[in-house]
């Protein structure tokens, strides 16, 4: 495989350090951006000389801009950027505050998308490149308690797909990477949690929430294994627009989408009622 020059955002720990560290085994050099010095430096001794650590708050656009073009000077053109960097927010709709779901899409759409914009115009104009944001299952369907969550995953999904085919012209490929449930912190201390003050979502959330704390820590997905799957998605020559990882996630996606296409079948003769006689067909 030919080198590659990565950029992943929030390496410090969880999937995005597993990316790196696959990348960098694969003999990739991966600039990871992190929030502190002691994780920048902790990052670099990974392997010195191709680990390059950036501290970086993805939601200050003007930072992530500079930092991108420094890279490009400093280190080299990118092949390869991965907007991993997000958080879980957990809490049934009516429990969540509103300024903790903005702050939700804050971090989770507008800072994926402040990544990607920085990284295009290089990758437009050398006519290459990969772009790819970690998104969820939880983009593809929804489960009860994560609706800031899914709601902020949903919304890059759109993004993604879009901005694939307005890219795929200049030889630059788009991947929204759709994890299931892997053994890292998401779940535990990385999962930020509304408070409850509604007893009526008792019998509904207080087992998910339960369910969810006692299962961190012994999820089905490895990490390794799935920087190893991205990575291999960079050196085909048709990479997918949606990499599902884990088998958890394909069974909770497919009856998901299932659910949406029963629905619209369901419902296909009334929908066909809302149609002019004479109209434009997109």
């Amino acid at each position: 495989m030919q080198q590659q020059n990565w950029l992943i955002t929030g390496v410090s720990t969880g999937l995005g350090r597993a990316f790196a560290e696959a990348a960098l085994h694969a003999g990739h050099t991966v600039v990871g951006t992190v929030r502190s010095e002691r994780d920048g430096a902790a990052f670099e001794a990974l392997e010195p000389g191709r680990a390059h650590a950036r501290i970086l708050d993805v939601t200050d656009d003007g930072a992530v801009r500079d930092t991108f073009d420094e890279v490009e000077r400093t280190v080299g053109p990118l092949d390869v950027v991965v907007a991993n960097a997000g958080y879980g927010l957990e809490g049934t709709f009516e429990e969540t505050p509103l300024a903790e779901v903005r702050r939700q899409f804050e971090v989770n759409v507008f800072g994926a998308m402040a990544t990607l914009q920085a990284a295009l115009p290089a990758m437009r104009r050398r006519r290459r490149g990969h772009l790819m944001a970690v998104t969820s299952m939880g983009g593809l369907m929804a489960v009860p308690g994560m609706s800031a969550y899914c709601g902020s995953k949903f919304a890059l999904e759109g993004v993604l797909e879009a901005l694939g085919k307005e890219v795929a012209q200049f030889g630059i490929h788009v991947t929204a990477v759709e994890p299931g449930s892997f053994r890292t912190d998401w779940a535990g201390r990385s999962m930020t949690r509304a408070e409850r003050t509604v007893d009526d979502y008792d019998a509904l959330f207080a087992p998910i929430r339960e369910a969810r704390q006692k299962a961190s820590g012994n999820q089905l997905g490895d990490p390794a294994k799935a920087g190893e799957a991205v990575v291999h998605i960079t050196s085909v020559e048709r990479p997918p627009a949606h990499l599902v990882l884990g088998s958890d996630a394909l069974r909770l996606v497919g009856a998901g989408r299932a659910a949406v296409d029963g629905d619209i079948r369901a419902w296909e003769a009334l929908s066909r009622t809302t149609d002019f006689a004479e109209g434009a067909q997109l």
